[in-house]
């Protein structure tokens, strides 16, 4: 699946009011107060599991600023470290970092960052009063499990949304902004929790207790604009470990276990002036594509069997496959002829 359009979820400044949120009492004459219907012993259940979260896991997600905008990030160990999103940090090297329930300010510094799973650390030297958070098997995350999405939404501190995963396995790709290039994120949870500017970096939370991802993206409507409601997507949790575990060790990304064909690529215009395919601009020397002929100027239409209009269609597929994974691309020559040419994948560099 590929969404056509996302919105990244940082918060501006500006904060606008919502009607008919709040529950409460009214009286009405010669009926007297209204009350709440009797609660059950499976709503009692629920509710009180809801509040054991809220209350182990709130504390791990912290308010992230930078001098650009705002977010949220996850403590990710004992030592100092949080997760957040690539496009929190952007291009800034510090921030500051507000724990949850606090007035108390950190100072933070980057760790690291990895643009293409939109995944960075960064760290604080008093890590005395963080509490790390636990990370679930993603892989064990089921459409219909109830999630709590936690973070900060347009600025409003230690915020707490409810929904269940609507699908899982989900590639969305995410627009270029200020400070991050995008990207194409494969295998995200897909979420009706309410997601807003501010819940990047967040937590998107289980019943155990478990950070099963990070929310970072919220559908965009095409037809009537603005967001889309109750269809957010979380980066899944195993990525997170993976990325930010590499992240804390060595400051860099040393496996993206992320598939490449070694070439630059733009988005070609048919005779209709509609997407057609994504051109070679640039072929990395001794690459995949240039072992399989490939050169400037060709035009990638297919790739495992999947038509390529654009370069996003091409990172979409490329998301999806494995580093070594054999497969076939169609290409266009600038001689207008095409063939298949027989492809074994690299591995994106870190």
């Amino acid at each position: 699946m590929r969404a056509q359009i996302v919105r990244r979820l940082l918060s501006g400044t500006a904060l606008v009011a919502v009607a008919g949120l709040a529950a409460c009492t009214q009286s009405v004459p010669g009926v007297g107060t209204a009350t709440s219907a009797p609660s059950t012993p499976g709503a009692d259940s629920l509710q009180s599991a809801y509040v054991q979260t809220i209350r182990t896991v709130l504390p791990s997600v912290v308010l992230i600023r930078t001098s650009r905008d705002l977010g949220s990030g996850v403590v990710f160990d004992n030592k100092g470290n949080i997760v957040t999103n690539a496009h929190v940090a952007g291009s800034a090297t510090t921030f500051q970092v507000t724990p949850s329930g606090t007035a108390k300010t950190l100072q933070a510094t980057l760790v690291g960052t990895f643009p293409p799973d939109d995944l960075a650390v960064i760290h604080v030297n008093d890590a005395s009063g963080l509490r790390p958070a636990k990370f679930a098997d993603s892989n064990k995350v089921a459409v219909g499990d109830i999630v709590l999405a936690m973070g900060n939404p347009l600025g409003l501190t230690s915020s707490v949304t409810n929904g269940i995963v609507s699908a899982v396995g989900r590639t969305v790709s995410e627009p270029a902004s200020e400070g991050s290039p995008g990207a194409t994120l494969p295998d995200t949870i897909q979420t009706s929790a309410a997601i807003n500017p501010g819940n990047s970096g967040g937590a998107l939370v289980n019943l155990a207790d478990q950070v099963i991802g990070i929310p970072t993206l919220a559908a965009t409507d095409q037809q009537n604009g603005g967001a889309a409601p109750g269809i957010g997507f979380a980066i899944s949790s195993n990525i997170v470990k993976d990325i930010a575990g590499q992240l804390v060790a060595n400051g860099k990304v040393t496996n993206s276990h992320r598939a490449a064909l070694g070439i630059r690529a733009t988005t070609v215009a048919g005779p209709n002036g509609q997407p057609a395919g994504a051109g070679v601009v640039d072929v990395t020397p001794g690459g995949p594509a240039e072992k399989a002929g490939i050169e400037d100027g060709d035009v990638i239409v297919e790739l495992n069997g999947t038509a390529v209009r654009d370069t996003d269609d091409l990172s979409a597929i490329l998301a999806n496959l494995s580093p070594g994974q054999k497969t076939t691309a169609k290409v266009q020559q600038s001689d207008g002829s095409t063939g298949n040419v027989s492809i074994t994948l690299g591995t994106l560099p870190p």
